[in-house]
């Protein structure tokens, strides 16, 4: 049977809803990485997703509210990106992906570059950061000292965060290191 014309259009528009917000939280993803959080402007984010600042404002009603929207979307960026990588894995295999993972999303994702612009703002939000990606990681690990792993291997990932360096080789090395496992499996 048929969905009712008023049901899909419903439906329609909230993919269409759902399409336009993303496209906000990406380009604000972007204007933070050129502009850091204290010179964030509302009109630079709706110019570079494409809509009216009227759009912008039927999401976000100001400032903090895209932000806080914003904070919610990279960890749901991460999550997923990390579950996919994963998927069908197991131990150290599933580890390793996670890992690999790391590494690309701090090298490709330009949202990460706000420590560039505005160190004190990330230096300040890394104290909420770090035990929530600790205890992400921790799900990952099992044995002695699975805690210390994770907890240098964070710690690994957020030096190479605040310094960045282009061998990402290095850095997966160090973070296989941190965790205890030798080469890829």
């Amino acid at each position: 049977m048929n969905e009712p014309l008023g049901a899909q259009r419903n439906a329609q528009e909230e993919v269409d809803d759902t399409s336009t917000r993303r496209r906000i939280l990406k380009a604000t993803a972007e204007v933070l990485g050129r502009s850091g959080q204290t010179k964030l402007s509302l009109s630079e984010v709706a110019l570079q997703a494409g809509v009216s600042r009227p759009t912008l404002y039927r999401w976000f009603a100001d400032k903090k509210e895209l932000l806080d929207a914003f904070g919610a979307y990279e960890r749901e960026m991460f999550d997923t990106g990390i579950g996919r990588a994963t998927a069908g894995l197991r131990g150290n295999e599933k580890l390793d992906a996670a890992l690999r993972f790391i590494v690309e999303y701090q090298h490709s994702y330009s949202g990460v570059r706000v420590v560039d612009i505005e160190p004190e703002v990330v230096i300040a939000q890394l104290s909420r950061i770090i035990p929530v990606m600790r205890a992400r990681l921790l799900k990952l690990l099992s044995g002695p000292n699975s805690g210390v792993k994770a907890a240098t291997a964070i710690r690994v990932a957020v030096s190479h965060y605040i310094v960045r360096s282009d061998d990402d080789d290095q850095f997966l090395a160090q973070l296989r290191h941190a965790v205890g496992i030798k080469s890829a499996t």
